[in-house]
């Protein structure tokens, strides 16, 4: 048993390794993992799926069904339609954007709150003329800390019910994580809406637009056929080709009309103008070879690459999407869906090599033109999330009003302890599905199956440390101390190393190991487990001092222009006043003697 216990340890250390590392996603380590555990004898083969029967994976995959559905009803316009008069200052813009993220990611997946809001968030900074990175950032803390306050707010809460499950025999409630929550939530929004935002770097509140990142101009040339032109009497595709991998045509100009749905067979007249996307040197190697002329006369803007019927889009990659990774070669965006890509601003700095061979990251914001009636369409086929101009829907539409129901009526029966909530919330996905409120392709578009993987393998991995005895081990070494300091002390240091985990690897992975060793020392210590689930619940969400630690973070990195050391200036603060606030809560609500 020791040396499988000892296995297991080196098993843990290599994917937390792997997890801060990032050259895999966190679902390919999980699956190593679970695989490693198998292979050492730590976890029975017959039981090596069974973290995907787990209760928590099922209901995760139902709350981000659901937020899907909610989404497409219409729901934000409830928070727009009120905002408008609270972005004239700057204090209030923050606040009324925070705490609108908040509530709802009370009620909804914490990603899915901020994936509605963030659109908002720029359109609004784009009308008061203020950088969108004074809002971005608040906002993704504000969705974290709003996921504290229910059951379904975040993985982690959902994880660490079922573990409670396990150990006592019931889970946590809906709202068994609200009085803690809500306390911590509102301690935290009055530091963001205050003092945090200030603390965000000077340098990045100086961009007043996401459109800052993509000076067109830059990306963008204009070239003019004269009569010694070697282009004269070519094709798009024979241009294309010349100006090497990379270029692309998005229009032709021809006696003042300019013409944007091009095909490759399309030849070149003389007095042509043609704007073509491409590395300035490239555009310069081709004008010299070809004897063509440089266009200077006028600047460059969205209207020469956009028209009637094409237009122009801004976009961002989402966290561990199925394109991440991929190079717009690879994608195929051109031939496959009709799609030029313009430009790629990543960190808020804009690419200047060939950008078709540029493998996407998390948070890259790309410029796309396309076919104005598909763009949308294709986009969200994709799994790129829009950003400002991506047509919000404002108003509530009444036949869209039956999701809210639904969902409101899946939290009775969970609230209620009428039904458990994996089954109340499948119950209610179902009854969506069966009454079109969403089709089944989007059904499981809308669920992030990288979290399921991730879930489902790290389950097993952690139950593998309880089975081994290795949290008992480093319950009853962390419980040792009991001697030496006050209980609320060893509270605080598994709050605390929750916390510090969270920020490296995911916040569900972070749930998984840390809930058996959380009860382990709750064993040892004699006391009530509930006070330290609690904290491992609270301690997971509180990823806010890297990128990497939460997919809201990496969400708002490109459009707000931030870099990897941004966030601590804000979120080590942060974490310090969660932590002083979470404790006292934890003790009052979850008393350490039963």
């Amino acid at each position: 048993m020791l040396n499988t216990q000892l296995a297991v340890y080196i098993i843990l250390l290599a994917t937390l390794i792997l997890f801060i590392w990032g050259k895999w996603r966190y679902d390919v380590v999980a699956g190593m993992a679970l695989m490693a555990t198998v292979l050492v004898g730590a976890i029975p083969v017959a039981q090596a799926f069974n973290g995907f029967a787990n209760a928590a994976v099922i209901t995760v995959a139902a709350v981000m069904v659901i937020s899907q559905v909610i989404s497409d009803s219409g729901v934000t316009a409830l928070a727009a339609k009120g905002l408008k008069p609270f972005t004239k200052n700057p204090l209030t813009h923050v606040a009324a954007l925070t705490i609108i993220a908040a509530v709802l990611s009370a009620f909804m997946n914490n990603v899915g709150a901020l994936t509605l809001l963030m659109p908002l968030a720029i359109q609004t900074a784009l009308r008061e003329q203020r950088s969108p990175a004074m809002l971005l950032m608040p906002l993704a803390f504000g969705s974290i800390l709003g996921g504290t306050m229910t059951l379904i707010g975040t993985p982690p809460n959902i994880i660490i019910s079922s573990y409670r499950l396990q150990a006592v025999g019931q889970p946590f409630n809906m709202f068994d994580f609200s009085p803690v929550g809500i306390g911590v939530t509102i301690v935290g929004l009055l530091f963001v809406v205050f003092i945090g935002w200030r603390l965000i770097p000077k340098e990045r509140m100086k961009r007043k637009a996401v459109e800052d990142s993509f000076l067109i101009q830059d990306y963008i040339t204009e070239i003019h056929l004269t009569e010694k032109s070697t282009l004269i009497g070519r094709t798009v595709a024979e241009v294309e080709a010349l100006a090497e991998e990379g270029a692309y045509i998005l229009g032709i100009i021809r006696s003042d009309k300019k013409r944007t749905n091009l095909s490759q067979e399309m030849v070149l007249n003389e007095e042509d103008i043609v704007v073509i996307s491409a590395p300035s040197k490239q555009i310069e190697q081709l004008v010299n070879a070809t004897k063509s002329e440089l266009m200077h006369s006028k600047k460059i803007g969205e209207e020469t690459v956009a028209h009637e019927d094409n237009g122009i889009m801004e976009v961002v990659v989402p966290p561990r999407s199925t394109i991440e990774g991929f190079s717009v070669k690879r994608l195929q965006l051109r031939s496959r869906y009709h799609i030029n890509l313009v430009a790629i601003s990543r960190q808020g700095k804009p690419f200047r090599q060939r950008i078709s061979q540029v493998a996407l990251t998390a948070g890259d914001i790309l410029l796309l033109q396309g076919d104005t009636d598909t763009l949308k369409e294709t986009v969200t086929e994709l799994g790129f999330l829009p950003l400002a101009g991506s047509g919000i829907e404002i108003g509530l539409r009444r036949s869209k009003s039956m999701p809210l129901l639904l969902f409101a009526g899946a939290i009775a029966l969970s609230a209620f302890n009428i039904l458990p909530i994996q089954i109340s919330f499948s119950l209610a996905v179902l009854l969506m599905i069966l009454f079109n409120m969403i089709s089944l392709k989007k059904a499981y578009q809308s669920v992030d199956w990288s979290i399921i993987v991730l879930l489902g393998a790290m389950i097993p991995v952690g139950e593998s440390l309880v089975a081994t005895g290795g949290a008992q081990f480093i319950g009853h070494s962390i419980a040792s101390f009991a001697a030496h300091v006050q209980p609320w002390m060893i509270l605080g240091l598994i709050l605390l190393i929750t916390m510090i985990l969270t920020d490296i690897i995911n916040n569900a992975a972070t749930a998984v190991v840390m809930a058996p060793i959380a009860l382990s020392v709750a064993e040892a210590l004699h006391m009530n487990v509930d006070p330290f689930l609690m904290a491992v619940a609270i301690g997971a969400s509180c990823a806010f001092m890297t990128p990497i630690g939460h997919q809201n973070n990496t969400l708002v990195m490109g459009p707000g222009g931030y870099r990897f050391g941004d966030y601590w200036r804000m979120g080590l603060p942060l974490k310090m006043i969660v932590l002083i606030a979470a404790i006292p809560l934890l003790e009052w609500f979850w008393p350490l003697h039963s």
